[in-house]
């Protein structure tokens, strides 16, 4: 599985998961962010996490353009119409 593959799969996901996913190296997972951010593909912000006191820094990346459907439940009020 290519990395664009695995967010088009997942939606938005940090680069540990998707170099656990796609069984591919960290650094060459980070490699393909970069050349997808760069090309307008993806959309990049850095993370820090802490994990028992523990910084972890990582990437979390979602294709570019890309809005999740509406939550289940309740919909929400229609706005006024104008006029």
């Amino acid at each position: 599985m290519d990395v664009l593959e695995c967010l088009k799969a997942h939606g938005q996901c940090l680069d540990l998961q998707i170099a656990e996913e796609t069984g591919l190296p960290l650094a060459r997972v980070r490699t393909r962010l970069e050349d997808l951010a760069r090309n307008g593909d993806i959309i990049k912000c850095s993370v820090t996490r802490f994990t028992r006191g523990t910084p972890v820094h990582s990437w979390q990346c979602r294709i570019a353009g890309y809005a999740p459907p509406r939550a289940p439940g309740r919909p929400g009020r229609k706005p006024a119409s104008a006029g």
